[in-house]
């Protein structure tokens, strides 16, 4: 075989490797483990009075995932974010395409650095993330805000708040409703009942809405002493999972928790904020769900939950996202066949070379 025709070949499977390598890990592997998500049937639901009779097309089919911190300008490194980014953005594509949800919640901790970055760093983190989370009219993009949003209880100030607002049209307390069943989102930020004017400006609209609702949305968690009862592939790891919760920095107060509790008796909570799964019943009556990070960043094997909910009841099921690891590995794979391709073809041509340095010097023997 001629030598031009060997590499011109060598360097098509070089291509091959490479461009399949890439192609599978950065497009196409968020398909078949999307696809392997399913709504939840109402017929299976929870949290209502008996079996809800209405069909699946009247229920509400809402994504829920939370804490996507998009690195900052300080301490995020450009291929930490574009890492993190992208894999974000093919996530939320393909399950868009893919499950065609028709409200998507997302619990706060949308930036890493919105507690201290200036205008400049936060306009263009803004307009990453409108890049990243694009959505049809179709699909109605809800946001929450969270602590990495506007700073902890203890730095958040009206200039913070009212710029995420202001660009996300989200009101500290409000109500979304959909096909009859009302979302209660909540600054959970403001609910440590310190006095503090925020607080108090968040109190009273709540004190307003206060009636029976379907579902709370919240960044923090209600309190809990620990994750100790926590389990799921995505709970926390078993040696953090006895780790003591610090109120109002790692979950709600107790008063703020029970208020919340008394005022709304809310059939479902939904809270991001400590990266990790977790299902909690309060008061042995009302259940809450910490939803994990949805970024590599905080976790190996990210997710997001599937929520059809009706007036009646709800069916949640969770939605796995492909884990960095096995991305890692393919790569890792992919780079072990190369070397190895390259080796052999570096003893072939070695071996040819020398087969034809025999065959001239036997020639010139001969002569």
């Amino acid at each position: 075989m001629p030598r031009f025709s060997v590499r011109w070949m060598v360097a098509g499977l070089l291509i091959l490797l490479v461009g399949g390598a890439f192609f599978f890990c950065e497009y196409l592997i968020y398909f078949p483990t999307i696809l392997k998500c399913a709504w939840p049937k109402i017929s299976h639901a929870r949290g209502g009075e008996g079996i809800d009779a209405r069909p699946m097309d009247s229920a509400v089919r809402a994504i829920v995932l939370s804490d996507t911190h998009l690195l900052g300008a300080v301490g995020g490194h450009w291929f930490d974010k574009l890492r993190r980014e992208w894999q974000m953005e093919r996530a939320f594509q393909t399950a868009l395409w893919l499950l065609r949800p028709e409200i998507v919640f997302i619990l706060g901790d949308i930036f890493d650095e919105g507690k201290w970055s200036s205008q400049m760093h936060w306009e263009d983190d803004v307009r990453r993330f409108h890049r990243m989370f694009r959505h049809s009219t179709d699909t109605e993009l809800v946001v929450l805000v969270g602590n990495h949003d506007i700073g902890f209880h203890y730095e958040m100030d009206w200039f913070k708040l009212q710029r995420f607002e202001k660009v996300f049209n989200a009101s500290s307390t409000r109500i979304v409703t959909k096909k009859g069943v009302n979302f209660l989102l909540v600054n959970s930020v403001a609910l440590h009942g310190d006095g503090c004017p925020i607080c108090q400006s968040v109190e009273k609209e709540l004190i307003k809405l206060s009636r029976d609702l379907n579902c709370s949305l919240q960044h923090y968690p209600l309190f809990r002493v620990s994750d100790a009862g926590c389990t799921g592939q995505d709970a926390a790891p078993p040696e953090d999972r006895h780790l003591l919760f610090r109120e109002k920095y790692d979950v709600l107060s107790k008063e703020a928790s029970q208020r919340l509790l008394q005022w709304f008796k809310p059939r479902l909570i939904l809270s991001g904020h400590t990266h990790s799964g977790c299902e909690v019943l309060h008061d042995n009556k009302y259940p809450e769900i910490s939803v994990p990070s949805f970024s590599w960043r905080n976790r190996n094997n990210p997710s997001f939950i599937l929520a059809s909910v009706s007036p009646g009841s709800y069916a949640l099921s969770k939605c796995f996202l492909p884990e960095e690891s096995t991305v890692i590995g393919v790569y890792c794979s992919a780079g072990a066949c190369l070397l190895l391709l390259l080796l052999a073809h570096c003893l072939w041509m070695k071996g040819l070379l020398q087969c034809l340095s025999l065959c001239l010097l036997g020639k010139h023997k001969s002569l």
